[in-house]
């Protein structure tokens, strides 16, 4: 049975194939905006991956108005957490709809689902920082380089 939940004008449900393009392209312009330190082949490199891997094995949300997608969270297993616990693998909101409370009402969804939450922020991110700040994520833990093994430092959040 497929979940809806609506929220004003947003409603969120359970990812589909054909979201794949709509999302992609919704990763691609927020992780300009908010990861400007990557290259543009950086970022072709990893958009392969969300395409191919990320959207299809992570359980995604999307958050729509009507049937345009703006926005998505992917929730991986908590490999630290045994009960009811996720990461938040990543969580993107298109540039123009910034600030409407999507990125909160995706958050809130996957709290209520999952109870603990844990994610990992570029530490350059100030905006992505204080987002998850407002909304009760508090540090437990830094690294110096990031998956790819580039020296960008990504902060563990946890709430």
């Amino acid at each position: 049975m497929t979940q809806f939940i609506t929220q004003t004008d947003i409603t969120l449900r359970p990812f589909e194939a054909g979201d794949t393009m709509a999302l992609s392209d919704i990763w691609r312009r927020a992780s300009e905006q908010a990861h400007p330190f990557f290259t543009s082949s950086q970022l072709d490199e990893q958009q392969v991956l969300v395409e191919h891997i990320y959207l299809p094995k992570a359980e995604i949300w999307v958050a729509l108005r009507g049937a345009r997608p703006l926005g998505f969270i992917g929730l991986l297993p908590d490999p630290e957490c045994t009960a009811k616990g996720a990461t938040i693998g990543g969580l993107f909101v298109a540039p123009e709809a910034q600030g409407q409370g999507i990125g909160r009402l995706l958050v809130g969804h996957a709290r209520g689902l999952k109870h603990h939450l844990s994610l990992e922020v570029y530490e350059t991110n100030l905006a992505a920082r204080g987002f998850y700040a407002r909304l009760g994520f508090h540090q437990v833990g830094r690294r110096e380089r990031d998956d790819n093994g580039l020296p960008f430092p990504l902060l563990k959040l946890v709430l």
